[in-house]
Order: structure tokens, then C-alpha cells, then sequence
């Protein structure tokens, strides 16, 4: 019987589906007279709406008609209209909720809808992909009805360059990936002048497979980085030799599911002797620890071909999620360094943080943002409380003919896998296309194994081999085909039954050398005759397919969240196709082996235990789901663990950068200056005059350091001399006086280099500084992340630690930007005195990028790399 909580979220479904199907109703109502529009005036229509929104009429009150024409613009140009149930769903995200469409209900065009509807206000909506290919294949295929209705379309690509970049930002509708626009986004924050820019304001946003993107990526921070100065590569060498030595339960302890190490007596007594020190504990040693933890955690946590791969002699991270590499990603905290000395390749340089955001702080700062996925209603919780998002789940166009079979579960691996190729091999004697979806890299080569020894052909989409993973996926749903897949998640390419006819049209006509670009009206040409040739060609085999049961699903392990399975189970059944799924499980997997021991050992020890035949009982559904449960569990603590403590961080961030903004778009900081000079010679001043008597103030180190920080004309001697007496001197006079003093010679400073000169020195300066400050004060941050959590074992809360003393560290940082600023300015030379416009020259600074002791702070060349938690 449903709970008072779940009857009440029920009824507001219902409620917000009457809402979403009056919106389909209206624009049915509206469908023949746009059917009776030339291509011309359909195309009119977009400036039209543009004019009705700068009278002051809402987007709500133009969505019917805006819908109605993109409906009929799609049925021009990709022979695609619009079903009721993808307009339901377009009004979902247009109104800022989460749209739940089963796979196969033609995601990619209900964001057209929406898409257009928000560009109609000029200030650009962002469609939001996991993968390049799709931010590419979507923006070409669905840019065809953005540009029939006259508006441009840019795609975000790793490869492109900032002019490019900044191109494509400024289009109605931009394209691309999670990574691309966060990293943009830090880009821009770390710009020295306007014209590094590339992106605008942060308006709407389509997020497609919004799971994927928002919770399950959201343990991961993006962070550019550049290398750290020091070279200490052959310590981690030096630990992975040290830790073969090592056994685990005798020297060390590993928890695999908190994915912890903890060294013991004994191992501590193996690692003093071999370094030859005499105790590992000292503070000197410190960072050994860190190593060697390091080490333990390669050795032991993470798996090749699990976890990560190499390749080419690197080290590559999968997503545990979609099973693809993720590219320039590197495990934070010298872990990926640990790992590469493990796999004994080469280890590069530890990085040092520049800038670092969240996904869901960095799309929180946009005012509007929604997204689809065909699996959302089990984190509507996370989704609502972290983003404001509602899930929303849209009726499928057709009723689901899909069997889900009961799991069978099996003893141990071995005979599982037995049970797998042999229901594989009869399935695929018929001709029924079979989908595998397996863990990890290593499961998917051991499975391609046994079908090559038992003569099947097949396809393997994993890691290793993702550059062809578009055309595997769409050619999947084939008569006789077998595809071995690591994780379906965000996939982005439909399964269809005897083909992707529209992927093979695409094709096609790239094959032709026809681009929706560059030749947009040849392509339209073309179109519709390619694509009914492989409309016509596809529905042949798939015809036969549906006869022989349409495509089977086989999981060969559950995975740690459920939305994963229901992911990979979504992709047969499609817009009411046939199919059937089944899981295979063992007790011996690690979902179980981790989570539910004690339920897998009980089943395990049971009479009734055979080791040939499979186990169906609602005590194993029921052990099974317990255990997702609880991973589940963990991983949401993760992300909200993340949140909090990037919480504190982005509210500093937001300081930081909206400062550097103001200054970057030309804010006169003259007065800001004059504040700074105040502050710092205030507090040189305070520091030194603590003593209760003026008789015991060390002036003469007062004025060393004041003379380093400007060049100071008032003498000791003057300022006794003025107040009549050491004893009359006080504090209020002593700022008063030296403020003056430092303010004078900065005005002597302005008279000498100009006018321009000083107000572009003051935006460079502050700039420089502010960017130095801030990559030293994310360093702190970090290192008191990472020690914070021991203040639980003084009884005391690690976040509110970590808030008190990050608002102090912020505070110091604060000084030390006014402190250095002021200090600069008034060092800083200029190259040439006759053009007011010349280039200061500032201490320490060389084309734009500060050095100190030797080292370049701003390191050229910054890498975007994503420090995920190890």
C-alpha cells in the first residue's frame, strides 16, 4: 500500500501531466494552420515572437506557437514530428523540471522545443551532452531545424580554439559537454583581459542525461591545474617497490568498502627499516605517509582494466558509470602518481591547483536549468534538494511490450558465466540480437573470450575501444548481432530494431561529402532521399527481428545503483517495441561480496545452495536491492559531502571572481586602491604598535617594513618631534600621518607615468595579485580538506572547522592581496614616459605571468584535469 508521502507526490504528478497536456492540446490546435505556412513565413515566424518578447509578453504565453513551429520546421527538415508525449516533455523542461522519457522516446527532439523557445529572448541556451560525438551529432542533426527557423547553432568541441570557442558561445544554441562548459567557465576567471573571454551569460540550460551529468559526476570536481614545482617522482617509485613487500592483514588493513588503508604495528616497523628512519610519525615524515597510504591504495583499491587503463604508456581513469576513458581526468592528491609507479609508466609531475568548481555549483549560477534521462525518479530526492529540480515522469508514446525476467544467481562467477555463453549461444542460433552489458573492462574481454571460443561474432564497446562506440551502439538492435557493452549509461544513440536508420543516413551523407554546415542547402537536397533509402533498408531486418522477439538484454552483474540497471535494461522495448532482459548474478560479485556479505554467505551455506543451478527467490531480490540500497546511500553522502565543503569554497569563489570581472571590464579601481594603501599601512601599523606604551614600540622595524612597501618620506625623528614626545605618540596619529604619506606618494607616482599609465597598471596589478593570492589560498584550502575530518575525534564538526578557518585563510588572503598590491604599484616601472599607454614593467612579471623565487605561479600551458576522489 503506497505511503501518505508517495499518494501526495502521485497526485502533483497528475497535476503537473494536466498541465503538460494542455500544452500538447494547444498546439494540436494550432498544427494545420502552421501545416499551410510557406517555408518563408514559417521562417518569419521566429522574429515575430522575438518582437512580442520585447513588448513585454512572456515565453510562457508564446509556447504553443513557438512549439507549433518548431513541430512543423522538424517535419520539414528531418521528416520527424513531433509526438504529443515529446511536446508534454519539451513543456516539462521549458518550465524547469526534469522530463523522464524512457530510452527510444526521442529525447534528442523534444530539447528542440524548449531549445528554440529560450533562445527566441537573445541571450542563448546551452544543450548540455556527456560525450563530444553527441554534442556534435545532435547540434548538426537538430542545428537543421535551429537554422531553417533562422537562428545559429555553435558546438563545443575539446579540440576548438578560444576565437571558435567564443564564436560558438555567442550562437542562439550552443552545444557541448558538461567538462567543455565548466571548464570555459574557469577559463574565463582566470582571463587577463576581455578579449580571453568566450562565454556569456549563464541562462538556460538542457541538461541531456541528467543523471549521468548531476549526480553521478558529481562526486568529481573539475579543477585546471598546472605542474607543482618539485620533482618527486622517485619517491612513488620508491613506495611501490617498498609495498610489494608488504602482505595485507599482517603489515596493513583494507576496508574495500569505504575504500580506506590503514598501516599496521608490523608494517610500520617494515617501511622505518626500509627508509632507515626511526620513526615514520615525526612531523618531518609526514608527507612519507601520504605515499605510502598512496601506495597501499594502488596496490589494493584500484584494479587495471577496472578502474582505469593504460595506454600508450599512460594511465587512463573509466567512468565507472558509462565505461568510457575519462579523458584528461587524473586522481587527485598523488594518487595517479601512485598508480602510474604501480603500472611502472611514466610519472608526471603532481599538479597544483588554479581553479576548481563543482558541476553543481557551476550550473546552479545558471537562472534556469532543466534535463531528460530515462532514469531519474530514483534520485528525485538529491535532484530536488541540491538543484530545485522536480522529476517529472512523461507517459511512453507506446505501451512497454518488454519481459523482464527474474534474476537467476548463480554461486560463483565461473558457473555464472557458463550459464551466459550458453544462453547467448542459443538466443543468437535463432538470430535474436543480443545486448551484454558487463562491469568493467576486464569482465568484457573475459566474456569476448568465451564467445570467440564458441564461435560468435560480435562487437566490444568498452574503454578500449570507444572511438567506434556510436556505430556499435546503433547497429546493435541488427538480426544476429551480439554487442558485449561496459555500462549503457548516456549512450546518447538509440537501439533500433534492424538498424539506426537515421545513423546511417548521417553517414551516408558524410560519406557523400555533404555537410549541414558548410552546405546546407545541398544537404536538404539530399536529405530526404537518403534517408528513406535507410528508412526502407532498416525496416526489412527489423521486421524479422520483432518476429524472433526484438532485442534480449543480458546483465552479467548488477550494478552499484539501479539506475544503471534500468538504463541498460531501457535499451530493448523501445516506442513499444518486443523484448526481454535478465540479470545473471553471482554470491562471488562484488556488490554482494562488499555490501551484503551477510545475506550472500547465508544463501551461500543453504542446502538448497546447488553450484550448477540458479537461485530465483524473493529473499535474493530482496538482498540484492538492500545492497544497491546502501551503495547508493554511500554515494549520495559523497556528493553531498562534496557540496558542503564547495559550499564554503564558491562563496569565496563568487567574491573572488566578481571582483575580477568588475576589473576586467574596465571598473575604475582607483578608489579600491586608495582603500588598499589605507588598509595596508593601517595594518603594518597595528601589528608593530601592540604594546600598551608607545615607549616600547619598535618603530625602527616599523619603518623597515613600511619602506618596503612604499617609499616612505616622513622621518621617526619628525613624527616624535610633531606629537612632542615618544610619549604623546599614538596610533590614531601614526595612520593618519603615514597614510597620508603613502597616499602622497602614489598621487607622485600618477603625476610621473601618466594618467592611462596608472589606471591600466592598477587593473594589471590587482589582477596579477589577485590570481597569485588566490591559487596559494586554493592550496590551504585543500590541505586543511584533507586533515580536517581528525576534528571529529576532539568531538568536534569538520565543516564548521573547515568554514572557521577557510573565513580566516580567506581573511589573511585579503591582506595579503592589498599588502602585495600596494607594494607592486609602487615598485612597478615604466618602459617608455612619452605615450601615456605604455606597458608598465611590474617586478616579478614577465608577459603577463607573475614569478616568485624562481617559479612561475601562473604555469603556462594549464591542463584541465578533473580530481576525482580517490
Amino acid at each position: 500500500m503506497p505511503t501518505l508521502l508517495e499518494r501526495i507526490l502521485k497526485t502533483g504528478d497528475k497535476k503537473i501531466l494536466r498541465t503538460l497536456r494542455s500544452y500538447a492540446d494547444a498546439v494540436n490546435l494550432l498544427e494545420d494552420e502552421f501545416k499551410e505556412l510557406s517555408d518563408a513565413e514559417l521562417r518569419a515566424e521566429t522574429e515575430r515572437f522575438r518582437e512580442r518578447l520585447r513588448d513585454g509578453e512572456s515565453l510562457n504565453s508564446l509556447l504553443p506557437e513557438a512549439f507549433a513551429t518548431v513541430r512543423e520546421a522538424a517535419d520539414r527538415t528531418l521528416g520527424q514530428r513531433h509526438y504529443d508525449v515529446q511536446l508534454m516533455g519539451g513543456a516539462a523542461l521549458h518550465l524547469g523540471d526534469i522530463a523522464e522519457m524512457g530510452t527510444g522516446e526521442g529525447k534528442t527532439l523534444v530539447a528542440t522545443a524548449p531549445a528554440y523557445l529560450n533562445a527566441l529572448s537573445g541571450k542563448g541556451v546551452h544543450v548540455v551532452t556527456v560525450n563530444d560525438y553527441l554534442a556534435k551529432y545532435q547540434a548538426d542533426l537538430m542545428g537543421r531545424v535551429y537554422r531553417f527557423l533562422g537562428l545559429n547553432v555553435g558546438t563545443i568541441t575539446n579540440d576548438l580554439k578560444p576565437a571558435a570557442r567564443r564564436e560558438a558561445y555567442a550562437a542562439d544554441i550552443t552545444y557541448g559537454t558538461n567538462n567543455e562548459f565548466g571548464f570555459d567557465f574557469l577559463r574565463d576567471n582566470m582571463a587577463q583581459s576581455l578579449d580571453d573571454l568566450v562565454q556569456r551569460e549563464h541562462h538556460y540550460a538542457i541538461i541531456d542525461e541528467i543523471d549521468s551529468i548531476l549526480i553521478d559526476e558529481a562526486r568529481t570536481p573539475l579543477i585546471i591545474s598546472g605542474a607543482a614545482s618539485a620533482d618527486i617522482s622517485r619517491w612513488y617509485s620508491d613506495f611501490a617497490t617498498l609495498v610489494k613487500k608488504l602482505h595485507i592483514d599482517e603489515d596493513y588493513e583494507v576496508d574495500e568498502k569505504k575504500r580506506t588503508v590503514g598501516v599496521l604495528e608490523s608494517g610500520i616497523d617494515k617501511v622505518e627499516d626500509y627508509l632507515g628512519i626511526e620513526n615514520l610519525y615525526e612531523t618531518q615524515n609526514t608527507t612519507l605517509i601520504q605515499y605510502l597510504n598512496n601506495a597501499i591504495r594502488a596496490k589494493e583499491l584500484y584494479r587495471q582494466d577496472t578502474d582505469y587503463v593504460v595506454s600508450q604508456g599512460e594511465v587512463h581513469i573509466v567512468d565507472e558509470h558509462t565505461g568510457r576513458i575519462l579523458k584528461g581526468r587524473r586522481y587527485n592528491e598523488g594518487l595517479h602518481q601512485a598508480i602510474e609507479a604501480k603500472e611502472q609508466v611514466r610519472i608526471k609531475p603532481e599538479n597544483q591547483t588554479r581553479a576548481t568548481v563543482t558541476l553543481q555549483n557551476y550550473f546552479r549560477s545558471y537562472e534556469k536549468i532543466s534535463g531528460m534521462t530515462g532514469t531519474a525518479e530514483t534520485e528525485a530526492g538529491e535532484f530536488m534538494s541540491t538543484y530545485k529540480l522536480g522529476v517529472v515522469p512523461i507517459p511512453s508514446n507506446r505501451a512497454r511490450q518488454r519481459s523482464d525476467h527474474n534474476d537467476l544467481v548463480y554461486k560463483n562467477e565461473v558457473v555464472k558465466f557458463e550459464a551466459v555463453i550458453k544462453d547467448i549461444v542459443e538466443r543468437h542460433e535463432k538470430g535474436q540480437p543480443i545486448l551484454v552489458g558487463s562491469e568493467s573492462v576486464e569482465k568484457s574481454e573475459y566474456l569476448s573470450k568465451k564467445l570467440a571460443q564458441a564461435g560468435i561474432r560480435h562487437e566490444v564497446l568498452n574503454a578500449k575501444n570507444h572511438e567506434h562506440e556510436a556505430t556499435i551502439v546503433a547497429q546493435a538492435g541488427r538480426k544476429g548481432s551480439v554487442t558485449v557493452a561496459t555500462n549503457m549509461a548516456g549512450r546518447g544513440t538509440d537501439i533500433m530494431l534492424g538498424g539506426n536508420a537515421e545513423f546511417n543516413a548521417v553517414r551516408e551523407m558524410e560519406r557523400l561529402g555533404l555537410d549541414p554546415e558548410k552546405d546546407a542547402e545541398a544537404y536538404e537536397a539530399r536529405w530526404n532521399e537518403v534517408f528513406d533509402r535507410a528508412k526502407a533498408e532498416t525496416k526489412a531486418d527489423g521486421d524479422k527481428v520483432r518476429e524472433l522477439g526484438g532485442l534480449y538484454v543480458l546483465g552479467t552483474e548488477r550494478h552499484q545503483s539501479r539506475r544503471i540497471d534500468n538504463q541498460l535494461r531501457g535499451r530493448s522495448g523501445r516506442q513499444g517495441d518486443p523484448g526481454e532482459s535478465r540479470f545473471y548474478i553471482s554470491l562471488t560479485d562484488d556488490l554482494m561480496r562488499l555490501f551484503n556479505q551477510a545475506a550472500a554467505a547465508r544463501i551461500m551455506n543453504s542446502k538448497a545452495m546447488d553450484d550448477e543451478i540458479p537461485v530465483e527467490h524473493k529473499f535474493v531480490s530482496s538482498a540484492i536491492a538492500n545492497a544497491q540500497q546502501q551503495r547508493e546511500g554511500q554515494n549520495t553522502e559523497t556528493r553531498k559531502n562534496v557540496l558542503k565543503y564547495d559550499d564554503v569554497m564558491n562563496r569565496q569563489r563568487q567574491a573572488i571572481y566578481s571582483d575580477r570581472r568588475r576589473i576586467l571590464e574596465g571598473d575604475d579601481v582607483h578608489e579600491k586602491v586608495q582603500h588598499f594603501i589605507e588598509d595596508a599601512v593601517g595594518l603594518m601599523i597595528e601589528e608593530k604598535t601592540t604594546a600598551s606604551s608607545s615607549e616600547e614600540w619598535d618603530l625602527e622595524a616599523l619603518w623597515e617594513e613600511l619602506k618596503s612597501l612604499y617609499p616612505v618620506s616622513l622621518s621617526i625623528e619628525d613624527l616624535i618631534e610633531e606629537a612632542g614626545g615618544i610619549d604623546q605618540l599614538n596610533v590614531k596619529m601614526l595612520k593618519r600621518e603615514l597614510i597620508s604619506d603613502a597616499k602622497v606618494a602614489y598621487e607622485n607616482k600618477a603625476e610621473e607615468i601618466g594618467e592611462a599609465a596608472i589606471r591600466q597598471l592598477e587593473r594589471r596589478v590587482l589582477l596579477t595579485v589577485i590570481d597569485e593570492k588566490w591559487q596559494e589560498h586554493l592550496y590551504e584550502m585543500d590541505y586543511l580538506k584533507s586533515g580536517i575530518g581528525l576534528r571529529s575525534m576532539a568531538q568536534r564538526d569538520p565543516l564548521v572547522e573547515y568554514q572557521r578557518e577557510g573565513f580566516l585563510l580567506f581573511q589573511t588572503m585579503a591582506d595579503s592581496v592589498r599588502e602585495d598590491s600596494v607594494r607592486l604599484l609602487f615598485s612597478a616601472e615604466v618602459t617608455a614616459k612619452a605615450p601615456e599607454t605604455a606597458m608598465p614593467n611590474l617586478p616579478g612579471v614577465k608577459d603577463g605571468r607573475m614569478f616568485a623565487a624562481g617559479k612561475r605561479l601562473r604555469v603556462p600551458g594549464l591542463q584541465d584535469t578533473t580530481a576525482t576522489q580517490g
